[in-house]
């Protein structure tokens, strides 16, 4: 039986009404990310597992590709609003900056995956208006 904490039990009312809790602490942050991390890891040999016997060929990597592209791209955009909430409100720059170097990574990935996208094509691009 898994046991919840009181914080626990407040951050799933919260998530019931769209809301998040912010942490104080660094050390609250620290501990969330680490929950996280291993939420994410947790899953890493079962998404091998997958990928190994889906992707038989790059016209099956490509469905996936987009999907994480959409995602990454709409985060993208969420952070950038984000960052122009701190910017208007003055927040301190450190948090600023970070969220500039987020937002410029996160397109890029973004980028980056679409290039991907593409190489999995079995046909080159029509060139028009030669």
């Amino acid at each position: 039986m898994t046991t919840i904490t009181r914080r626990g039990l407040y951050e799933r009312v919260a998530s019931l009404f769209g809301r998040r809790i912010a942490y104080d602490s660094t050390t609250a942050v620290n501990e969330r990310l680490g929950q996280q991390t291993a939420a994410a890891y947790s899953l890493q040999a079962w998404h091998q597992q997958q990928a190994t016997v889906r992707n038989t060929s790059a016209l099956a990597v490509q469905p996936g590709l987009l999907d994480a592209r959409g995602r990454i791209l709409t985060e993208a955009l969420f952070l950038e609003g984000h960052l122009a909430g701190a910017r208007a409100n003055g927040l301190r720059p450190e948090l600023i900056e970070a969220l500039e170097r987020t937002v410029d990574h996160s397109h890029e990935l973004a980028v980056l995956l679409a290039t991907a996208a593409r190489t999995t094509t079995t046909t080159e691009p029509e060139i028009t208006g030669r």
